[in-house]
């Protein structure tokens, strides 16, 4: 029973995975973009990460978007723990300069500056490409974790994700005090024998 429980939720992951890349930014108003470029927002590469967040989770009448679930802020704080992978963080920032140099090589904007419609095939151009997927992929990894985290690490706000998929955290939550990165230190890293 515990196995079929896991292999369900391995599936919905995926699924939420592939529908999050599929579904294009249709709903996104532009007052609603403009809103996202707040005081953490406001500096690249993050006005573009944002952009791309919200055009690979956004928000419908139903469920929440990337603003939404703090995807942003949550990405930012993962990205300042002690032990994130500095090629990771490469990745993620070099990732923001293909896309920009594409979308102004074939049409003289920025990637923020475009319509959805132009994004989204921009988007696809820069999947098709084995490290464009793979900062994509990376992006839809934060995404997932700040619609499924604990709210202590700064996504999920007030649980949102966890309400809208009607999921019931396990107890006890952790406190400011006992996030992953803070207990356990070298718990968490291999050891040379």
């Amino acid at each position: 029973m515990v196995q079929s429980t896991s292999l369900n939720r391995r599936r919905f992951m995926q699924l939420l995975a592939t529908v999050a890349a599929a579904y294009p930014l249709s709903g996104l108003s532009e007052n609603r973009q403009q809103a996202l470029v707040s005081n953490h927002v406001s500096k690249e590469p993050w006005v573009t990460i944002s952009s791309v967040q919200e055009h690979l989770f956004p928000a419908d009448k139903n469920s929440p978007g990337a603003s939404d679930i703090n995807a942003l802020l949550y990405l930012q704080n993962m990205m300042a723990t002690p032990d994130f992978d500095k090629e990771r963080a490469e990745l993620i920032h070099n990732g923001v300069g293909w896309l920009n140099d594409l979308a102004k090589q074939q049409h003289s904007k920025t990637f923020i500056q475009l319509d959805s419609t132009t994004k989204e095939n921009i988007l696809r151009r820069v999947e098709s490409s084995n490290a464009g997927s793979r900062w994509l992929s990376t992006l839809l990894t934060y995404l997932i974790e700040a619609l499924l985290s604990d709210p202590v690490y700064q996504g999920n706000p007030d649980g949102i994700g966890w309400n809208w998929l009607q999921h019931q955290p396990g107890f006890p939550l952790p406190t400011e005090n006992k996030k992953y990165f803070k207990i356990g230190k070298n718990r968490y890293r291999h050891t040379k024998a």
